[in-house]
C-alpha cells in the first residue's frame, strides 16, 4: 500500500540494528538509522526545487532569513518495510504543504476552514475599527476635546495666579493697616471697615474660582460625552472582536485532535488543562514531533526513532547551530508527547536516574568554619524535582551539627569544580555577603569546540529562561537578567580551544550560553549536550576561587585542576 508521505531509504538498513525501544524525546542521541533519515532529508533540503525558503546559510540568497528545525520519524509499514516521514516546525515558505512533508495535524490555513473564515470576520472589523477611529468627525471631536480641556484648564491656572498675587497685595494692606493703627493714623472703626473689605474681595475671588472651576468641569463633560458617543461604538466593535477571537482560539483548541498508539484522542485544549498555565502556548501542536507521530498513527506505521535538527541560521535568541540535533521542546510538545506516547517503551528518562550514583564528593579543604569541595561533573548541587542526591544531601550528612543553609553558591549539575560549604549561620551570611558584593574571585576552565581567535575579551549578553523549554536559556536584551563574563584564550590544539572564564554575574548557563551564542564566542563548550554537541561530559571547570576567610579575615584561594 502506498503512502504518501512515507519516504523509503536511499541506501541500505539491513546493516543497522533497530533500536528495541523508542527514543526518549526530550533527551537523547540520535540512532544510527535516524541519522541516516536526517541525512538523506539534509540532502533533500540542499538539492529540492519543490519550494522557496531562505534558511541564510547560502550568500546572495533572497528574501527573510529564517531556521528552521526539522524532523525525521523512522517508521516500519504494516508489512515489515522501512521508511521514513519528514516534517517542519511550524510553516516552511510560508505555507503547511510540501510534497516531501506531512501535513500539520491541524491546518488553520485551509482556505474555507472555520479559521480563514473567522479570520475574514475579524479582519473585516478590524477595518471598520480603522475607519471609525480615523474617521474626520472622531478625530475632529479629539481635537475640540483636547482645545477645551487645556483651554479651560489654561484659564484656571491664569484665575489662580491672580488670585495668589491678589491674596499677597491684601496680606500687605492688612500689615499697613496694622500699622497705622498701631500709630493712630486712623482709628479702630476705619481699620475694620477695610478689614472688611478685604474679607469681600477674598470671598468673591473665592466664589469666582468656584464657579469657573464648575463651569470648566461641565464643559469637558459635555465634550468628553460627545466624544464617547464615537468610542462607545467603537468598543462594541472591540468586544465583538475579543468574543470572536476568542471563540476561534477555543474553537481550535477543542478541535486540534492528537491520536496516540491507542487510537485515542485527546483536544489541544483538555491536554493543556492539566499543565499550570492551564491553556496551550502559541505554537503549541506545530513543532515536528507531533505532527510526524500524529500521521504514523493515522496510517498504521510503527514509530521506530526520532531525531530533531535545526537547519539554518542561528535565531537572534536561543542557540540553535545549523545541522546540529535537538530534543523536543519541554513547554510546547511535554503535555501533547505525553498523550501521544502512551503505551509506547521508550529509553529510560536520564533526569529520573541519580547522575551521582558511584560519586565520591572530594573534600579540598575544612576546619570549623567552613568546607570547600570538587564537585563532580553530572552532579547535583541542591536536590532536584526527583533525585535527591547532591552536594547539599552529601554534606548534610557529613555535617549533622551544621547550622545554617550549607550551600554558599551553586554550579550546573553539568559543570564540575569548586563548591563553598558555611558550617554555620554566621558564616553563611559572610560569605554570601561576599558574593552578592562580588568581592569573591572565581575562575573556570573551558574546552570549546572549534577555534577561538580573541585573545581576550568580554561578553555581555543579558539572559532569562526559555519559557517554552526550560531549563534552557536564551539572551533576551529586553526582559533578561544582566550576564557578564571576562575571558582568555589559553591554547589551541585539534580546533579546541582552552579557554579562562571569568564570570562577575552568576546567571544560570551563563558561561554556556556565552560560549554558544553568535554574540559571544559563538563556539560551545566540549560535551554541552543543550547549547552544542553531547559528549562524555560538560568541559568546564570550576578550578580556582578566592575570597575573604570569614573568620580569619585573611585572602584565601584555593585550586583544583580538571580532569579534562
Amino acid at each position: 500500500m502506498s503512502i504518501k508521505h512515507f519516504t523509503p531509504f536511499n541506501a541500505s538498513v539491513f546493516n543497522i540494528e533497530l533500536p528495541q525501544k523508542f527514543t526518549f524525546p526530550f533527551y537523547y542521541e540520535p540512532h544510527p538509522i535516524a541519522l541516516l533519515a536526517a541525512k538523506e532529508l539534509q540532502d533533500y533540503i540542499e538539492n529540492q526545487s519543490d519550494f522557496e525558503h531562505n534558511f541564510g546559510i547560502e550568500s546572495g540568497k533572497e528574501g527573510l532569513v529564517i531556521g528552521k528545525m526539522f524532523g525525521v520519524l523512522v517508521v516500519q509499514k504494516q508489512n515489515g518495510e522501512l521508511g521514513y516521514l519528514s516534517a517542519f516546525s511550524g510553516k516552511l515558505a510560508k505555507g503547511n504543504h510540501h510534497e516531501r512533508f506531512v501535513p500539520p495535524v491541524f491546518d488553520i490555513l485551509l482556505e474555507d476552514g472555520f479559521f480563514r473564515t473567522q479570520e475574514d470576520i475579524i479582519s473585516a472589523i478590524n477595518r471598520e475599527i480603522e475607519r471609525l477611529e480615523n474617521a474626520p468627525e472622531y478625530l475632529n471631536q479629539l481635537q475640540e476635546e483636547q482645545q477645551i480641556i487645556s483651554t479651560t484648564q489654561n484659564e484656571l491656572v491664569e484665575i489662580k495666579s491672580e488670585i495668589k498675587t491678589n491674596k499677597a497685595q491684601r496680606d500687605l494692606l492688612r500689615k499697613k493697616y496694622q500699622t497705622q493703627l498701631s500709630f493712630n493714623e486712623i482709628d479702630q472703626t476705619t481699620f475694620e471697615q477695610h478689614l472688611q473689605e478685604l474679607v469681600k474681595q477674598s470671598l468673591k475671588e473665592s466664589y469666582y474660582l468656584k464657579d469657573k472651576t464648575q463651569q470648566s468641569k461641565v464643559a469637558i463633560e459635555q465634550t468628553k460625552a460627545k466624544t464617547q458617543l464615537f468610542k462607545d461604538t467603537i468598543d462594541v466593535l472591540k468586544e465583538e472582536r475579543k468574543v470572536k477571537s476568542a471563540a476561534c482560539q477555543q474553537e481550535i483548541f477543542d478541535h486540534y485532535y492528537f491520536l496516540n498508539k491507542q487510537g485515542e484522542q485527546k483536544s489541544l485544549g483538555t491536554i493543556f488543562q492539566a499543565t499550570e498555565a492551564q491553556k496551550p502556548p502559541a505554537g503549541a501542536g506545530e513543532c515536528a514531533a507531533p505532527k510526524l507521530l500524529q500521521y504514523a498513527f493515522l496510517h498504521d506505521l510503527k514509530p521506530i526513532a526520532l531525531a530533531e535538527f535545526w537547519w539554518g541560521q542561528s535565531p537572534s535568541s536561543e542557540i540553535k547551530k545549523h545541522g546540529q540535533f535537538y530534543p523536543a521542546c519541554r513547554g510546547k510538545c511535554e503535555p501533547i508527547l505525553g498523550h501521544m506516547l502512551e503505551g509506547i517503551e521508550m529509553d529510560e528518562n536520564p533526569m529520573l536516574t541519580n547522575p551521582a550514583l558511584g560519586k565520591e564528593l572530594p573534600i579540598v579543604f575544612e576546619d570549623e568554619y567552613l568546607a570547600i569541595v570538587n564537585k563532580p561533573a553530572e552532579f547535583l548541587s541542591v536536590p532536584g524535582k526527583n533525585i535527591s542526591d547532591s552536594v547539599y544531601e552529601r554534606v548534610k550528612n557529613l555535617y549533622p551539627n551544621a547550622t545554617g543553609p550549607l550551600i554558599v553558591h551553586r554550579l550546573d549539575m553539568s559543570t564540575s569544580g569548586l563548591m563553598l560549604v558555611a558550617k554555620t549561620k554566621e558564616v553563611h551570611q559572610h560569605l554570601q555577603s561576599q558574593f552578592l558584593k562580588r568581592t569573591v574571585k572565581k575562575r573556570y576552565v573551558a574546552l570549546l569546540d572549534g577555534i577561538v581567535k580573541i585573545p581576550s575579551g568580554e561578553i555581555n549578553l543579558p539572559l532569562r529562561v526559555d519559557l517554552d523549554d526550560r531549563p534552557r536559556q536564551l539572551v533576551c536584551f529586553d526582559y533578561g537578567k544582566p550576564a557578564l563574563t571576562h575571558f582568555e584564550t589559553i591554547d589551541t590544539k585539534k580546533r579546541q580551544t582552552k579557554v579562562y572564564f571569568y564570570p562577575v554575574t552568576g546567571r544560570t548557563h551563563q558561561l554556556r550560553v556565552h560560549a554558544a551564542h553568535p554574540q559571544g564566542l559563538n563556539t560551545p563548550i566540549v560535551g554541552d549536550d543543550l547549547y552544542g554537541t553531547k559528549g562524555d561530559r560538560l568541559h568546564l571547570h570550576a578550578e580556582s576561587i578566592t575570597f575573604r576567610h570569614p573568620v580569619s579575615k585573611e585572602i584565601v584561594t584555593f585550586q583544583v585542576d580538571a580532569e579534562f
